[in-house]
This record gives C-alpha cells, structure tokens and sequence, in this order.
C-alpha cells in the first residue's frame, strides 16, 4: 500500500510480531494506512475529524492506562511488575500532556472531560480488558500491541508517503511526535516484548488465536479513525 515503509521496523526475523503482522497483514494496512492517516500526511484532513479524534483519545488514554494496569496483575514477573506499572504511570502523565494539546486546539478542558465515550472508543477499550480478564499475559499484549506499535509503524508510513506535506501542515507536530525517537523506541520495546512472550508462552502454538485478536485490535483501531472521519 502507498505509504508502507520499504521492510518492517518491528520485531525480529522469525518472532511473533511479525507472524501475527503478517498474518492480519489486510486489517493491519487498512489502519495503518487509513483515509484519516493519509489525510494526516497531506494536510488534508477536515479539523473537525482531528478535534473529535483528539477528545475521544483522551478518554481512549484513561481506558488504556486501565488495560495496561492489567497487565501488572496478568505480569509473568516482578521485573515484568515494575516495567508495566512505569508504563500506567507514562499514560496517566500523557493525559494531562493530551489536555494542554487539547487546549491548542480550542478544545476546553472542562468540555474535553464531559464528553460521552463514543461508541466506538467504548467497544474497543472494553474488548481489550476482556480479551485481558479472559486469557493470560500474551492474550492481553496482542490485544494492546496494534495500538501501542501501530502508532509507530502509521508514522513511519507518513514519513515515508511521497505525497507527505510538512510546511502548512496542521497535524506536524502530532506526526513528529510518533515519528521521533522517543515514541519509535516504545513501540520497538512493544514488538519486542511480543517476541519474548511468545518464546515462553507457546505463541507458535497458539498463532491462529493470537492473529484472530491481533486482526481484531487492528480493526477496533481502524473504527476509530473513522470514528473522527464521520465528525465531518
């Protein structure tokens, strides 16, 4: 698809993340390259779809640290423990960073915090805590793993994207943001804890299950661009 990077960023030759990649390669180009992303790249895309996007990631935030607070308990050690309990803490400081980007926006807090959770934002954060309560440490990283490394791997694809506009851009600084090494460094953790579980979990055993949540996160993902798409 246009946009795609020249080889995959993520994970090892061999390793889980690029089975389950491969595997739900139809659903996870649908999101990783979707309409909302290309508008992203170009510029293009209506204000109105990006302020939605942006108040309903703020609650997604809140639900996600949640999830992620459930991967202390499913934790398959104390190192693990520790790692995963920074990662709630990283989440919940992002959603004081999100407001203040909120606020350059013309988004008010106080609105920002009375919004309703869309309905897609609703069914993908519960489905995650389900898939979580329901199976064991693996299952509930797979379900996570579209949102935290796809984040990286849509910016690489706008980066990469020959119709890619950055003078005038509005949505630079975001695009920035995913791209930098920072956030390229959490999603190459992500892949590879993916890897590492799947070593110790029986993940080739278990590939069929583990692809269908993993095409099913990235679906869930895809539903919420266009969540913000049918703002305008």
């Amino acid at each position: 698809m246009s946009g795609a990077p020249a080889s995959v960023p993520y994970g090892r030759e061999g390793g889980l993340f690029r089975a389950l990649r491969l595997a739900a390669a139809r659903e996870w180009d649908a999101y990783c390259w979707h309409p909302f992303v290309q508008g992203l790249a170009e510029g293009t895309l209506p204000l109105a779809a990006f302020r939605r996007y942006l108040v309903q990631d703020y609650l997604f935030l809140v639900q996600f640290a949640r999830a992620q607070a459930l991967a202390v308990v499913k934790a398959e050690s104390l190192e693990a423990m520790r790692t995963k309990g920074a990662v709630v803490q990283a989440i919940l400081d992002e959603t004081k960073l999100h407001l203040v980007y909120c606020r350059e926006w013309g988004l008010d807090e106080a609105a920002v915090l009375a919004e309703a959770e869309a309905p897609e934002t609703v069914g993908y954060t519960r489905w995650v805590m389900d898939q979580g309560l329901r199976g064991d440490i693996l299952d509930l990283e797979v379900a996570l793993a579209p949102c935290t490394i796809g984040y990286g791997e849509v910016a690489m694809r706008i980066e990469a994207h020959p119709g890619r506009v950055r003078d005038g851009n509005p949505y630079e600084n975001w695009i920035v943001q995913y791209a930098g090494a920072d956030y390229q460094a959490v999603a190459r953790g992500a892949a590879a804890r993916l890897d590492a579980l799947g070593e110790t979990h029986g993940g080739q055993a278990r590939l069929a299950s583990l692809s269908r949540l993993f095409a099913e996160a990235s679906r869930l993902e895809s539903d919420f661009w266009q969540m913000g798409l049918n703002a305008t």
